[in-house]
């Protein structure tokens, strides 16, 4: 009871003599990692536009004239039974002038009733998993092989402009969060060294006394953790207020799990100790 007791003096005392050494890491770090929360949601809420229009993509294959239209389930069959085709839907030529005349508003085939000159195609729906580049290209290739279809079109161009986008952000993202790991850190040694600095005597006679290298250190290791931890649920809270102050309605901003923010903050509490324990360890020799 006299060890923690003694801990606990001495980290209030350590706070009481540096508040403003405290306060300004608990501010730094607070902004470090308020930083990265708002990077987590901009790059969660990019990855969910990105899904969600990813799962909207269609490719149309364009079938030939010469295929009568006796011949259409057996081609349709076939390209049904492609990897990764998941649906198949034909466009006659009727329903393609209804497509046309819905998105026109106006019927633009009057007197071509007889000879309809808009193309029969197949619209075809994937897995989630075919929805990239590579595969994409790998099934239009295998339709444009066939001599049934004249031509395949899809959102290729769209597709690796967004793919290369998203992995430049996931790429700033590993960058983001390999500095702020790094600046926390740096942040919070510094300040357990100057805290330290003024009491490295009475460490010295602490020590010639007998005590523990973690009796003397444990107080600047929670010290530590409780200003990461601390910092880390600040910048939430700053989140959660500004969320109740935000309202978007074309965007759908994609907020981490209480879960997820709850480890984020364990997470940064265990960085404050490591800190706070590189802070110390100098004195501890």
């Amino acid at each position: 009871m006299s060890r923690i007791n003694h801990i606990l003096r001495e980290l209030g005392r350590s706070l009481y003599r540096f508040p403003f050494t405290a306060l300004g890491a608990l501010l730094s770090l607070s902004l470090l990692y308020l930083l990265f929360d708002l990077y987590w949601i901009a790059a969660g809420t990019t990855e969910h536009l990105y899904t969600k229009l990813l799962a909207e993509l269609r490719m149309e294959a364009f079938v030939s004239e010469a295929v009568l239209e006796p011949e259409i389930p057996q081609l349709q069959d076939a390209i049904a039974h492609i990897e990764g085709v998941v649906g198949i839907e034909y466009v006659s030529k009727d329903r393609a002038r209804e497509i046309l005349q819905e998105m026109l508003g106006t019927d633009l085939l009057i007197g071509y009733d007889s000879a309809n000159p808009l193309p029969r195609s197949f619209v075809l729906e994937f897995e989630p998993s075919t929805l990239n580049s590579k595969d994409m290209a790998s099934v239009s290739a295998t339709l444009s092989a066939r001599t049934e279809i004249t031509e395949v079109s899809y959102s290729r161009q769209w597709l690796e402009n967004t793919e290369q986008t998203r992995k430049i952000i996931r790429q700033v993202g590993l960058a983001l969060g390999i500095l702020i790991l790094l600046t926390a850190i740096i942040s919070s040694v510094n300040n357990i060294r100057l805290m330290t600095r003024a009491r490295a005597v009475g460490f010295q006679q602490m020590r010639l006394l007998g005590a523990g290298k973690m009796f003397l250190a444990f107080p600047f290791l929670i010290e530590g953790m409780l200003i990461s931890g601390l910092s880390a649920v600040v910048g939430w809270l700053a989140i959660s207020y500004g969320r109740g102050q935000i309202s978007l309605t074309q965007l759908e901003i994609v907020y981490p799990t209480f879960e997820e923010m709850a480890v984020f903050c364990a997470a940064a509490a265990v960085l404050g100790t490591i800190s706070g324990y590189m802070g110390i360890r100098r004195l501890l020799k």
